[in-house]
């Protein structure tokens, strides 16, 4: 089966609204390709090494978390950013990206998703001043788990060692999570009685704010916290229009 490139563009619009956001990049159609759409190859990242991968299975279009033409960066198309639009060009692959609105999806998000990995039964969205909407989520464990229990946990289901900052030795009831990085929610989290924060990434300020609000910190990886997402569109894509979807994992540390 295939679906009008259009077409999938309006139905991603209408499940994940992107106008409802204001984002660093553009979400939606990013580059144009084939008209008709029979394979999809989902990711995290646009990188070259999916671009290659898709073109390897023959893929019409791509559908990633992080895709291009973000604020700040450079317009001009050079290097890195000349190499990969003119292969996504010379074989008529669409690229379709959606960052914020895919971190916030009630049901196919990034925070949703990591707390399925994880365990996390979902309070709702912490209520953060100036963050979007179910940028920062909080929730509980059904019984207590040790801090190094957690740590475990992550590891065994991220296939990644987290940073953990330990601040005492008591059981974590209650989590609040961001994808990515978002390590600077952290004090909201800790000043709402959470006894835990998960994210993706660690900057030098989040360890002491963990030490001395007395909230257990998780850096499990930008990368790591953030493939299911994409993943699980993917399998509704799949599902919802019966064309042939596949996730790729690039691997990346960071």
């Amino acid at each position: 089966m295939s679906i009008n490139n259009r077409t999938l563009l309006t139905y991603l619009n209408k499940l994940l609204k992107p106008e409802t956001l204001q984002d660093f990049c553009p979400n939606g159609l990013q580059v144009e390709g084939k008209t008709t759409v029979g394979k999809i190859i989902c990711g995290v990242t646009a990188s070259q090494a999916l671009i290659d991968q898709a073109i390897e299975q023959k893929a019409d279009a791509i559908f990633v978390h992080h895709g291009y033409f973000w604020k700040g960066e450079d317009p001009c198309v050079q290097g890195m950013k000349k190499r990969r639009l003119a292969t996504l060009l010379a074989h008529d692959i669409n690229l379709y990206a959606y960052h914020l609105p895919l971190d916030v999806h009630p049901q196919w998000g990034n925070n949703v998703q990591l707390a399925k990995q994880l365990g996390i039964e979902v309070l709702g969205a912490l209520q953060v001043p100036s963050a979007p909407e179910g940028i920062v989520m909080h929730g509980r464990f059904e019984t207590g788990i040790e801090p190094q229990a957690l740590s475990k946990r992550l590891e065994h289901r991220l296939a990644k060692v987290p940073l953990l900052e330990q601040v005492n030795n008591q059981l974590i009831h209650t989590v609040a999570w961001c994808t990515g990085g978002g390590q600077g929610y952290i004090t909201a989290a800790a000043e709402q009685g959470v006894d835990a924060f998960i994210t993706g990434e660690v900057s030098e300020q989040t360890i002491h704010s963990a030490r001395e609000m007395n909230i257990h910190f998780y850096a499990a990886g930008h990368h790591a916290t953030e493939r299911y997402g994409a993943r699980a569109i993917g399998e509704h894509l799949a599902e919802t229009f019966d064309v042939d979807v596949t996730f790729i994992d690039i691997a990346n540390p960071a």
